[in-house]
């Protein structure tokens, strides 16, 4: 049964936050103050649309796009969605419209440089192409695949690896997904068994109420393995797994990272319900490189910074794909 009691709702709302969210430090708000600043303003009269209001100013701080909140509609108000995040500039550059043209341009740069046009995988997720010397993937998401699938892919696309001198891995506007899934593609460009990530989980108020650490490896996978030189293409618009990704790649000395950082929210999120109905989402875990570096709120950094323009939608050329060429051909790994 829903209770709409705001009072209520702001209590397990601030106790959720305060109990579970792990970045207070990290992103420079203190949520002790939040508390006072924000409980007065709520009373038994405070309707639904002024709750969330308050909910928002509170969360905002955060800039977590992991952070939601979402009051579904319901006798006959309408639907409100929040997200704790400044829009990265990646999609202040590009529009939706203006991105498939930019990954269209992607193709003709690829194409005028000797490659075929990228085309699907048997994983509805990897688009692959290949140049006599080197070979493109783009991965577009990091789940909602059978492993079967992704494996079937996988075998296919490194069928060429003996041909090939270099890879160029294309993540940019990757929205993320799983761990699982990381792994198994990673797996395939590894040399040896290396330490690929570390992971913990708040699960109380303390600072120190953390779940022991947890530790993700990646390990040769497959019969034969790519571990030539590679380079990832990465941007802010990177979430999630996406970044999981560039932060396991980045272990194999032979990656180099060309484009910008990633956004910086590497967490699951926690997904719960407030006594009202309506559902949040935060982030809890914490992840960290083999060498306990914590890149939450910057982002995994690239070797080799070049952002995208609205221009190069114009001019036809992709230049992200031109350096990353560059580099391949230099036949250096970490640039």
């Amino acid at each position: 049964m829903k209770v709409h009691d705001p009072i209520k709702n702001f209590e397990r709302l601030w106790k959720m936050f305060n109990e579970r969210y792990p970045f207070f430090d990290l992103r420079n708000v203190d949520w002790q103050e939040q508390y006072p600043k924000y409980r007065p303003k709520v009373i038994p009269e405070t309707t639904d649309d002024e709750l969330f209001d308050i909910f928002c100013q509170m969360l905002e701080p955060l800039n977590d796009g992991h952070v939601e909140l979402i009051a579904k509609a319901r006798g006959g108000k309408k639907a409100r969605q929040f997200r704790a995040e400044k829009t990265p500039r990646f999609h202040r550059e590009f529009d939706k419209g203006e991105l498939k043209q930019l990954f269209k341009t992607t193709g003709k740069t690829l194409v005028s440089l000797g490659f075929e046009k990228p085309a699907k995988t048997e994983a509805w997720m990897l688009r692959y192409c290949r140049s006599r010397e080197f070979g493109y993937i783009r991965i577009l998401e990091l789940e909602g695949i059978k492993k079967r699938k992704l494996t079937a892919a996988l075998d296919k696309i490194a069928s060429d690896f003996g041909a090939l001198k270099g890879i160029i891995i294309d993540s940019r506007d990757n929205p993320g997904g799983d761990d699982d899934t990381v792994i198994q593609i990673v797996n395939r460009f590894c040399d040896h068994k290396r330490v690929a990530f570390h992971r913990k989980t708040r699960i109380g108020p303390g600072k120190e109420d953390f779940s022991p650490l947890k530790t993700w490896h990646i390990e040769p996978q497959g019969k034969v393995q790519f571990t030539g030189p590679i380079v990832l293409l990465t941007c802010d618009s990177v979430f999630s797994g996406g970044e999981v990704f560039a932060l396991a790649i980045k272990q194999l000395p032979y990656v180099t990272i060309i484009g910008n950082h990633t956004n910086g929210i590497f967490s699951y999120q926690l997904e719960k319900k407030l006594p009202n109905g309506w559902e949040y989402r935060l982030s809890y875990q914490e992840y960290l490189s083999p060498d306990m570096v914590c890149y939450e709120g910057r982002g995994v950094p690239a070797d080799i910074e070049l952002l995208n323009k609205k221009a190069d939608i114009e001019n036809g050329m992709d230049p992200l794909i031109v350096r990353a060429l560059e580099v391949l051909r230099s036949g250096n790994g970490r640039w």
